[in-house]
């Protein structure tokens, strides 16, 4: 049987409506928990340089995610939501080597989108790219895995790192998709929007193993005097083991942390500019509240 208006067989309008859908729900689910996000930094003549693009929320506490290129240098900036809600962020903290970043909202956001496994993805798999391309908020595209295990050069200063795994999409991406969402049928995100390499080639950091453990082990801060910096940690390296044992969240490295902890030694591994970092921390007791 023919469509006799569309020339398109019923099974091919069947298909065609059940890929339509797929799009639909992962719009109406991501669309609300991707941000556009500005930020604004000073050069070093003293003039301001303005940055834009995209994050996603991933904590029920405020975290987004997105790209260490769209943050560049700057310590906060602001963060719009689809419904018009506007809410200030500030930086926790940046890998360029990665080209992660993770914020945090100083306010309410959306409940947050669920994070992916990249790993189990196969060329052809149709995924869906949400972000703020061009200031047009909340753009959705849709294509396909078009290759797996692509290798972007990324660079911080002298130090240069080959991303593995990244994924090429044919979804359409411009400048201000950068640190959306790359998400499959389920509407999980299994990769955050990074470059556009060319005419209908666009480039995601896998959300894997490797980059959740930088996404949760990035050090906010190192309060003056403490532990952490006697033992000589600094803002923005990342955790990657406690006692042999390695960092995949806060709860890792709270468990080191029990009462017969205090005053003994910690084996602390760090990821510093593409240098592993060992170090000794002693953890004291929190001072109590006046």
């Amino acid at each position: 049987m023919t469509d006799t208006l569309a020339g398109t067989s019923a099974p091919e309008m069947a298909a065609l409506d059940a890929y339509s859908q797929v799009v639909v729900s992962v719009a109406e689910l991501l669309t609300p928990r991707v941000a556009a996000v500005q930020v604004s930094r000073r050069r070093p003549d003293g003039s301001f340089a303005a940055g834009a693009g995209s994050a996603v929320v991933f904590t029920n506490d405020g975290f987004l995610l997105t790209n260490a290129h769209v943050v560049g240098r700057a310590e906060a900036g602001q963060a719009a939501f689809a419904d018009g809600t506007t809410v200030p962020f500030r930086v926790i903290g940046s890998d360029p080597l990665s080209d992660l970043a993770v914020v945090r909202a100083e306010g309410d956001t959306p409940a947050p989108a669920r994070l992916g496994e990249a790993s189990q993805l196969r060329v052809g798999q149709l995924v869906v790219a949400v972000g703020n391309p061009l200031g047009l908020a909340g753009t959705l595209t849709a294509g396909v895995v078009s290759a797996l295990g692509r290798s972007l050069p990324t660079r911080a200063g002298d130090n240069v790192r080959i991303v593995d795994d990244v994924i090429q999409t044919d979804a359409a991406l411009n400048p201000g998709n950068s640190g959306g969402a790359l998400a499959i049928a389920s509407g999980e995100v299994v990769g955050v929007n990074t470059a556009v390499a060319g005419v209908g080639v666009g480039l995601a950091i896998p959300i894997n193993a490797f980059t959740r453990q930088i996404i949760v082990t990035l050090i906010e801060q190192v309060v003056s005097e403490g532990p952490a910096a006697l033992a000589g940690l600094l803002p923005g390296d990342i955790l990657l083991h406690a006692n042999n044992e390695a960092v995949t969240s806060a709860q890792t490295l709270q468990r080191q942390m029990l009462g017969d902890a205090i005053g003994q030694p910690l084996a602390l591994t760090v990821l510093r500019s593409e240098a592993l970092v060992d170090v000794i921390a002693t953890p004291v007791e929190l001072p109590a509240n006046d």
